[in-house]
């Protein structure tokens, strides 16, 4: 066929086309759906950063966890997208744990903006009942929070809302600070219910037990005027840290993990016997043991051997003395003359 085709050819291939004699392909083209009604504000780039800070905040917020239920804790960041703010509270529970957060920017050129922190109540049930000493199951329950129970949760949100301060601050100084805690989703109206805001979804994992969320709804209208400090390139940068808060952010990890409890056990020996031989025991019977009373004892920590020591007395107690530190079950360092009653 020539490259260029003449009138005549045209005319015949038309007719063709109209005769149905030539089938004609159409281009098959993906179509994505534009809802003119809610535009996106944000394009991939920014949430991308805004995902970037809240991955640093789930890494802070992890240990927290951790040190205060004494388990396992993971938080990564599952989700981040744009949504009318109806949409996210007619998504919420009846019954939900919700932190109110004041975000209060040092720099005048910014608003003042309110956050809400989404907690489930099996999370908020699971983190009451760890931090009075339960083991963290059946706290399925179907009821209100009781007084004390939004106390504790208080406090512990108000932890939270300190750590996202300091995510924060890696980008634009501003404060943070829990204003109020409401258990009702329906009764809140912070926003327009049209008004677009941003939800990040993030993910937690607390020991073997439990799988829950934590959402945080940031309104757009901050977010826009903030959003282009979130620059990836220099969100290490060598800004001049506070000494201060340098120095308080260490005072909180050091009493974090003073107050984790270990078990510390000091074994003097140990030895099987037939069950035959343990029925048969009355008061006042002696079992020989395999050690001499001078012998070293092993002290150990959470069932892991840390020390040798010796058995006494001090001030009519008994006691042992300190006297190596094992290191890995073989190597021993001296160690200072401590006594422990």
């Amino acid at each position: 066929m020539p490259e260029q085709l003449s009138q005549s050819q045209i005319d015949a291939l038309l007719q063709k086309m109209n005769s149905g004699e030539v089938h004609v392909e159409e281009e098959s083209r993906k179509v994505r759906e534009y809802d003119f009604k809610s535009p996106k504000k944000f394009t991939k780039e920014q949430l991308k950063s805004l995902d970037s800070l809240h991955e640093t905040f789930s890494r802070m917020l992890a240990p927290y966890f951790s040190g205060l239920l004494r388990t396992v804790c993971e938080i990564e960041v599952s989700n981040i997208e744009e949504q009318r703010y109806y949409e996210y509270n007619n998504a919420l529970p009846d019954s939900a744990l919700i932190g109110l957060v004041e975000m209060k920017p040092e720099n005048k050129h910014f608003d003042d903006a309110r956050m809400m922190m989404d907690i489930p109540t099996s999370v908020g049930f699971y983190l009451v009942d760890r931090v009075l000493g339960g083991p963290g199951t059946g706290i399925d329950y179907d009821r209100d929070y009781t007084d004390i129970e939004i106390a504790i949760l208080t406090n512990i949100l108000t932890s939270i809302t300190q750590r996202l301060e300091d995510t924060w601050n890696n980008h634009f100084d501003v404060t943070a600070k829990l204003s109020n805690l409401e258990t009702n989703p329906r009764l809140l109206q912070i926003f327009a219910p049209e008004d677009i805001v941003v939800i990040v979804m993030m993910s937690i994992k607390l020991g073997d037990h439990l799988n829950g969320s934590l959402s945080i709804c940031i309104p757009a209208e901050f977010l826009e005027q903030v959003i282009d400090t979130f620059n990836l390139r220099y969100t290490h940068s060598n800004k001049r840290k506070d000494p201060e808060k340098e120095e308080a952010k260490k005072r909180v990890i050091l009493e974090t993990v003073c107050a984790s409890n270990m078990e510390i056990r000091a074994v003097f020996d140990e030895f099987k016997m037939s069950l035959k031989d343990i029925v048969q025991l009355q008061p006042d019977d002696v079992i020989p043991l395999n050690k001499s009373i001078n012998s070293d004892i092993t002290v150990t920590i959470d069932k892991v051997p840390w020390f040798t020591a010796k058995l006494g007395e001090t001030k009519k107690k008994k006691a042992i003395k300190l006297q190596n530190i094992v290191n890995n079950g073989d190597e021993e360092i001296q160690w200072k003359n401590v006594t422990n009653q």
